[in-house]
C-alpha cells in the first residue's frame, strides 16, 4: 500500500503539530491560495462525500513553502 499525497499531508501536519490556518499561511508563503474548507478535505476519510485528492502541485507548493516558513526566505545575492 503506496502513501498518497493526502497521507503525506496527514502526517506532516501531524509530525509538524500544524494547525490547518498555518498551513494555509504556509501556501500564502508561496503565493498559492486555498482555503480552510479546501484544505479541511484533503484530511477526510476516502469515503467521504467531500473528500478530495490531494495533487502534486499542491503537495509541492505546501513543501517549498515549509522550507521558507521554517528557514525563512531566501537572501538575494
Amino acid at each position: 500500500m503506496a502513501l498518497t499525497n493526502n497521507d503525506i499531508l496527514k502526517k506532516l501536519r501531524v509530525a509538524l503539530q500544524l494547525r490547518d490556518d498555518q498551513i494555509v499561511d504556509i501556501l500564502k508563503l508561496v503565493d498559492f491560495k486555498i482555503s480552510k474548507s479546501e484544505l479541511g478535505a484533503f484530511f477526510r476519510k476516502e469515503d467521504h462525500p467531500k473528500y478530495m485528492e490531494c495533487q502534486d502541485q499542491i503537495l509541492r507548493n505546501f513543501l517549498n513553502g515549509l522550507v521558507i516558513y521554517k528557514r525563512g526566505p531566501r537572501e538575494k545575492k
